[in-house]
């Protein structure tokens, strides 16, 4: 088994970070908002959330369907490779 090493978690610890900064600063900005109600404060954190749990599925489901059209090709290759041998086998006897 390979062993590549990738910067994927380098990636994602920034992108988490910059989230969290991101909803740092949201609630900061909710918090020192003086004009605007409680209500109208709560509804926009619960739409932030509900947006951000959105993405979150959105992205898992991209990331399921590529990994199965990967799959199937993978799938595919093989089949290929299995008739080629076959037939370059056939002709060698």
């Amino acid at each position: 088994m390979k062993n590549f090493k990738t910067d994927n978690s380098l990636i994602m610890f920034v992108n988490a970070l910059g989230v969290a900064v991101a909803y740092g600063m949201l609630g900061i900005s909710l918090w020192l908002s003086t004009e605007v109600p409680l209500s109208t404060k709560g509804f926009w954190a619960m739409s932030v959330m509900m947006l951000t749990l959105a993405l979150v599925n959105f992205v898992k489901y991209r990331f399921d369907e590529k990994m199965s059209e990967d799959r199937i090709q993978r799938i595919e290759e093989a089949k290929n490779e299995k008739i080629l041998s076959d037939f370059v086998g056939e002709d060698k006897i």
